[in-house]
């Protein structure tokens, strides 16, 4: 038996990065996954490298519909859930001068609109005793230039936290973030050049009090614990971020 056997877990935004190391964190330790993604390819992918223990849904959170799609898969595969974790999410840069509505709109119809309708479709399939875990980013409480938009989703996800554990209290549901500071996904320069991107990263490294950046499965152990062994902790946000924003 492995410590999370039993368990049965969504993740959204599921098929790589730090999605993927929580899936894979899990299914070792026993439990049922299902994972979304708007990628059919790297769904596949995933789900292979991932074993039989996987369920793989093609969605986009900012469609309505398809959450509602998945609400329902998950009420055939699972009956009920253990966890949520609403990871799902893109991180794109743009100047002030330069923003778009379509580009804000589209940050937050993923980050903030998909978040939060995420939580009211799967919530009345979690079980007493669940545990919701939001990621979030340490760019909600610092000010990184052409990030203006990206952080402040963020910083609603932050919001959210607090207030969706208030709500979900009474059912014993505990509601958490994990808040990650830069790590290694091969994603943390998207939108820039690769000269842009090199900068960034070593810039990061070099700011950082471990001097290196977080990794995919150091973000997945700590939203672990949120969601199965931290239960006495609702409303809260655990930083993983070798310090930057502490020190």
């Amino acid at each position: 038996m492995g410590k999370y056997s039993e368990k049965n877990v969504v993740i959204t935004g599921g098929s790589n990065g730090i999605g993927f190391a929580m899936a894979k964190l899990l299914v070792d330790g026993g439990a049922r996954v299902m994972i979304t993604g708007r990628s059919q390819t790297a769904l596949d992918t995933a789900r292979a490298r991932l074993g039989e223990n996987v369920v793989a849904v093609r969605g986009d959170v900012a469609a309505l519909s398809d959450l509602e799609a998945l609400a329902e898969r998950v009420t055939g595969e699972f009956a009920t859930l253990e966890a949520l974790f609403v990871n799902a999410g893109i991180a794109r840069t743009m100047p002030l001068e330069s923003t778009t509505e379509q580009f804000y709109d589209e940050m937050f119809d993923i980050n903030v609109k998909g978040a939060y309708f995420t939580v009211q479709k799967l919530a009345p399939l979690l079980s007493p005793g669940a545990g919701v875990v939001l990621t979030t980013s340490t760019a909600n409480v610092v000010g990184i230039p052409t990030t203006s938009v990206y952080s402040a989703g963020k910083a609603a996800l932050r919001s959210m936290a607090r207030s969706l554990a208030g709500e979900l209290l009474p059912r014993g549901i505990r509601v958490n973030a994990i808040s990650p500071g830069p790590v290694d996904t091969g994603i943390l320069g998207n939108g820039m050049t690769e000269e842009e991107a090199e900068q960034f990263k070593a810039q990061q490294i070099a700011g950082n009090p471990m001097r290196r950046l977080g990794t995919p499965d150091e973000i997945a152990r700590a939203a672990a614990f949120l969601a199965f062994d931290a239960t006495f902790t609702t409303g809260a946000e655990f930083v993983a971020d070798g310090g930057a924003t502490q020190l």
